[in-house]
C-alpha cells in the first residue's frame, strides 16, 4: 500500500552520520561496523531503497540544526548563522538526489499530484524517485524573519518552531515557557507563507501560545500520547483534543522511549519491554477514541532521529516493514477506507486543503 511517512531526517543522517542513503540499509550497516561513535551505528532502519520497498513513495524530510547559547548544555551551533549554513548544506545534500534522479521536491497541488500519478503507475519502484516535502525542525537557524521567505522560495512548507530545550522563537522538550513576541511574529509570518505549523516538540506553554496565535494549518508530524507514555514530549489529551479541532493530522512515532512508559536509554532494549508495531497502534487508537473516527491519524515514524534498531519496534527491520501495519489494523477491527486513511489519506487530505 502507498505510504506517507511524515517524519525523516534523512539530510541529517547523510550529512552529520555519513550515510549514503543511495545505499540498501544492509550496505550502510555493514559498513559502519566497528564504529562506536554514535548510538545506533550499524543499527540503521531507512535508505532511499528501503523507502522503495515499502511503498514509502512520499516524505516529509527535514533540515535541522539548533543555536545554543553558552549556557545551554544540547549539541547545536554558536550562532543563528551557523544554524542556517548547516541546514544549507542540508538542502544541498537533497537537491544532489534530486540531480541523480532519487528524490523530487513537492511543494504545490499540482506537483503532489503528479507524483501520486508516478507512484501508480506499473513502473517498478526502484525506477521512482522519493517524493519528499520541505521541513524545518527547529526555528533556530532562520537567523532574522527575512529568512523565512528565503526557506520558503526554495521550498520549505512546514516548520516546528523548537526542537529540545530553549529556542529562539519557542521553547522545545525539556524546556518550559512561551513563545513570546519574537516567537508570535514567526507564527504570523508563517501564516502569510501558508507554511504549515508542526506543534511536534513544543512544550505546553509554547503549544498553547501558537495554537492561540496562528490561524494557518497545523500538524503534528510524529508525536505519541501522553495518556499512554508520561512525558512533556507526548500530547495531553486536552493538546490532542485542540489538534483534532484545528484539523490536525497526527503521526505517530517509533522511537521506542515515546511508545512504551519506563524506557531507560543505554539500556533498555524493545524485546524486553514489549515494544512492537502493536504499541504505536495502541497510541494511534488512543487518538481515535479521542476524535471518534480515524481522520486524524497518520505516520510520523522518526525512525532516523538519531537511533536505529537498538531503539525502534523490535519487529521491525528497516522502514520497509511499515507494510506490516494494515494487517494488524485490519485485525483491530479497521476497515479499508480507515487502513488507506492512515497509511496516507489523512496527510493527503491535509495537504490537499492548505495548497488549494
Amino acid at each position: 500500500m502507498f505510504t506517507i511517512d511524515a517524519h525523516l531526517d534523512l539530510s541529517m543522517n547523510a550529512l552529520e552520520w555519513n550515510r549514503d542513503l543511495t545505499q540498501p540499509v544492509a550496505t550502510i550497516n555493514a559498513r559502519e561496523q566497528g564504529q562506536n561513535d554514535k548510538p545506533d551505528r550499524g543499527k540503521a532502519t531507512v535508505s532511499l531503497p528501503s523507502l522503495r520497498e515499502g511503498d514509502v513513495g512520499l516524505v516529509v524530510a527535514t533540515q535541522i540544526a539548533r543555536y545554543v547559547a553558552p549556557d545551554n548544555p544540547l549539541p547545536g551551533w554558536h550562532s543563528p548563522a551557523q544554524a542556517w549554513a548547516q541546514t544549507q548544506g542540508q538542502l544541498a545534500w537533497y537537491k544532489a538526489m534530486e540531480d541523480a534522479g532519487e528524490m523530487v521536491q513537492i511543494r504545490d497541488l499540482d506537483g503532489l499530484e503528479k507524483h501520486l500519478s508516478l507512484w501508480k503507475c506499473d513502473l517498478p519502484n526502484e525506477d521512482k524517485p522519493i517524493g519528499y516535502i520541505l521541513s524545518l525542525e527547529g526555528a533556530d537557524s532562520i537567523v532574522d524573519l527575512s529568512y523565512l521567505e528565503k526557506a520558503y522560495d526554495y521550498g520549505l512548507r512546514a516548520l516546528g518552531p523548537a526542537h529540545y530545550g530553549p529556542g529562539r522563537y519557542a521553547q522545545g522538550t525539556d524546556a518550559t515557557g512561551f513563545m513570546g513576541k519574537k516567537g508570535q511574529e514567526l507564527l504570523k509570518e508563517m501564516e502569510r507563507l501558508n507554511i504549515v505549523l508542526d506543534a511536534t516538540h513544543l512544550c505546553d506553554d509554547s503549544f498553547w501560545e501558537a495554537m492561540e496565535h496562528f490561524n494557518g494549518h497545523v500538524w503534528a508530524s510524529h508525536n505519541n500520547c501522553r495518556a499512554l507514555v508520561d512525558h512533556n514530549r507526548q500530547f495531553s489529551d486536552e493538546q490532542i483534543k485542540a489538534l483534532i479541532e484545528r484539523g490536525a493530522v497526527i503521526g505517530g512515532a517509533l522511537d521506542a522511549w515515546m511508545m512504551v512508559s519506563g524506557w531507560v536509554r543505554g539500556k533498555s532494549t524493545p524485546l524486553e519491554t514489549g515494544c512492537n508495531l502493536e504499541i504505536l497502534l495502541d497510541h494511534l487508537d488512543h487518538i481515535c477514541q479521542l476524535a471518534g473516527n480515524a481522520d486524524h491519524i497518520g505516520i510520523g515514524t522518526d525512525l532516523d532521529g538519531a537511533f536505529g534498531k537498538e531503539q525502534c519496534p523490535y519487529d521491525l527491520e528497516t522502514i520497509s516493514d511499515l507494510q506490516k501495519i494494515p494487517k494488524l489494523l485490519g485485525k483491530r477491527g479497521y476497515s479499508n477506507i480507515d487502513i488507506e486513511k492512515v497509511m496516507y489519506g489523512n496527510w493527503l487530505r491535509f495537504l490537499r486543503k492548505a495548497w488549494s
